[in-house]
């Protein structure tokens, strides 16, 4: 078996002190995804709380969602390619220490501006910590079935992350407080920074420049088009603000563009896209997280507001999904070698869509196992025979000084669709809630009590029966736009993904050792 390429070996710098142990090695890597994954959805227990205590609106609460993942998302590839040039596990270490810096910052907020750029720069913490373990992993493991149940644990912690996220969140929001939803980031930070080092090998540096241009241009065209929709959920199409957010995304992303096609050593080297089986994957991993980000986030303010579940109810509320995705990623980790990539994208996108399509009949008489139950253990089953797929099809046969870059993609894909797609149904969400409390505000008035009408004027938002009727049809016509989002995963998947014989060779380690990428 063949580690980490070094510049230096047996007991000098960059040698693991303990070196020869890939299982700890492996162990590390996945706690820090673990802890990166998590926190994109542990925060999502705790906003009901979040919003109480520090006076978030319903649609500025999704930015503390937002300022994480763009951030992430959108310097993903710039920390991956800082891995490539300044050795992935110094680079590993940073983003670590700086994810744990800035989680203490956000327990500690005291206004909603203090924890957005709290979150914000876990993001870029995140960002740089990240595609840097995804790409130590392509240089620890060896291609072939070691590598595969590598990405397999990977993978699994990558999907599985976000459910035990909200379990965890739920914990640590009702025993403790929600503040501790952050303060939990700091003993395991710290600890993943001692044992690094001690057990993952350095990898070799290989000259190049950072493209700082392509990241700025592409992290704010991201942000002005997030929050473009966002605005335009408050406010209207018609807004001022709304249209220049536009506006300027689409001039940032051209200019992101036009960087790249000129850069010597661009952030997102565009031969990564020659393959199509991996532009494909990138299409569909950025459709799938559009739509499961905001399963997470509409579905926890649904069993906290509608269902009245306390944040640990809430969070085993979905467990199902875990074992759902567990169960997923094993089949196609099994039977991936055999099979190849598109039957698991295909099949996976239809479950995911299926689940998704049921959650558009919830309303506010919806019970948890009548409504909610059977929809989320469909969507995590296809997320599951998801996820392996697309990160093993992402890296494979990736030349090892780029896969920081296509790991980098892959990730960047997951936290931009993210952000995009939680955007995008905010925006229908908002809409259809706003059009739903005209419909509700007359029957409100003609029965409210006093305290009612004063709890509407303070929050502006209806209360009791009639806020989760506005909250319900909200929910359920989101889900319509999350829905069509899958459905351009699946016509991916079967329009542009081929099983390839070179492929089913790599991921059985019949193939000889990844050359570069065409």
């Amino acid at each position: 078996m063949t580690t980490s390429q070094l510049d230096t070996h047996g007991g000098q710098p960059g040698a693991a002190r303990r070196s020869g142990r890939p299982g700890i090695a492996l162990a590390v890597i996945a706690a820090c995804q673990l802890m990166v994954v998590l926190d994109a959805t542990i925060v999502n227990i705790a906003l009901p709380h979040i919003q109480n205590a520090l006076s978030f609106s319903t649609t500025d609460l999704s930015w503390v969602l937002s300022a994480y993942t763009l951030t992430f998302g959108g310097l993903l590839l710039l920390g991956g390619r800082a891995g490539d040039i300044l050795g992935r596990r110094r680079v590993f270490m940073a983003g670590i220490l700086l994810f744990t810096l800035a989680s203490l910052l956000g327990g500690f907020a005291q206004e909603p501006w203090q924890l957005l750029a709290a979150r914000a720069l876990q993001g870029v913490g995140g960002a740089i910590a990240s595609p840097t373990s995804l790409a130590l992993i392509t240089t620890t493991f060896p291609e072939g079935p070691e590598r595969n149940r590598a990405f397999g644990v990977f993978a699994a912690v990558s999907a599985g992350g976000g459910a035990i996220g909200l379990l965890a969140g739920g914990m640590l929001t009702e025993w403790l407080d929600w503040r501790w939803v952050f303060f939990v980031n700091v003993p395991i930070g710290v600890l993943i920074a001692v044992l690094a080092p001690m057990y993952i090998n350095e990898s070799r540096r290989h000259p190049g420049r950072f493209d700082i241009s392509g990241a700025a241009t592409s992290t704010l065209g991201m942000a002005s088009l997030v929050y473009g929709f966002i605005r335009a959920s408050e406010e209207g199409w018609r807004d001022s603000l709304t249209i220049g957010s536009f506006v300027a995304a689409v001039v940032l992303l051209a200019m992101f563009a036009l960087i790249e096609s000129r850069a010597r050593e661009p952030i997102t080297p565009l031969r990564m896209f020659a393959d199509r089986n991996r532009s494909g994957t990138y299409v569909i991993m950025l459709s799938l997280s559009a739509a499961m980000f905001g399963m997470f986030f509409f579905i926890v303010l649904f069993v906290q507001n509608v269902l009245g579940y306390s944040p640990i109810t809430s969070g085993l509320a979905f467990m199902p999904v875990t074992v759902a995705i567990i169960v997923g990623a094993g089949l196609s980790q099994r039977f991936l070698p055999v099979l190849g990539p598109k039957p698991f994208m295909v099949t996976g996108s239809v479950i995911t869509g299926l689940g998704l399509f049921w959650l558009t009949l919830i309303g506010p008489e919806s019970s948890y196992l009548g409504g909610v139950l059977g929809p989320l253990t469909l969507f995590g089953f296809g997320m599951g025979l998801n996820f392996v797929t697309l990160t093993l099809t992402a890296v494979s046969g990736v030349a090892q000084h780029e896969a920081g870059a296509a790991s980098g993609l892959l990730n960047a894909s997951q936290q931009v669709g993210g952000s995009l797609g939680l955007s995008i149904l905010v925006t229908v969400f908002g809409t259809a809630s706003r059009d739903e409390a005209e419909k509700q505000l007359p029957s409100f008035m003609a029965e409210a009590s006093p305290e009612q009408r004063a709890q509407l004027a303070k929050t502006q938002e209806l209360p009791g029966r009639w806020g989760h009727e506005v909250l319900t049809q909200g929910i359920s016509t989101s889900f319509l736009a999350a829905v069509a989002m899958v459905a351009l995963a699946l016509l991916t998947a079967a329009l542009v993904i081929r099983v390839r014989k070179s492929d089913l060779e790599a991921l059985s380690g019949k193939a000889e050792a990844a050359g570069p990428v065409a």
